[in-house]
């Protein structure tokens, strides 16, 4: 069964709003942002090219984070969690990856400890989602 990317909710907040917002259920769930990209201003400084309110949001559980990683180092590629905040359509767009889907290539798919872990970060991940919408 092919599992999807990510999961999206959008907002009628506005950007900055959403971002805060987003913030904040991710840590409801034991994620904390350990990075904070700020792409619209990134393209502007390097390639001075404009773009849309845009932030990637690498996310952290580090219990989870620290059980997977004891079990493969290799974990660590695709540590941490990407969420993505970015202006659309007047509000904003929360897309958040999936973690089980980055499993799908050996040797980590065949990891048991790092498939629990993914399918736990799954549901956490979900929730902020089901927080988003509320």
């Amino acid at each position: 069964m092919t599992q999807p990317l990510t999961f999206q909710v959008s907002l009628p907040d506005p950007y900055e709003a959403a971002v805060e917002k987003t913030i904040a259920a991710l840590k409801a769930e034991g994620f904390g942002v350990l990075t904070r990209i700020d792409v619209q201003a990134t393209l502007k400084e390097k390639l001075d090219a404009d773009f849309r309110p845009y932030v990637i949001l690498g996310a952290c559980n580090p219990p989870l984070a620290y059980k997977a990683l004891q079990s493969d180092p290799l974990i660590g590629l695709l540590l941490p969690c990407n969420v993505t905040v970015e202006a659309a359509d007047g509000g904003s767009l929360v897309s958040i990856v999936n973690p089980e889907a980055m499993l799908t290539v050996p040797p980590l798919d065949e990891n048991g400890t790092v498939r629990q872990v993914a399918a736990e970060a799954r549901v956490r991940l979900e929730r902020v989602v089901a927080a988003l919408k509320i």
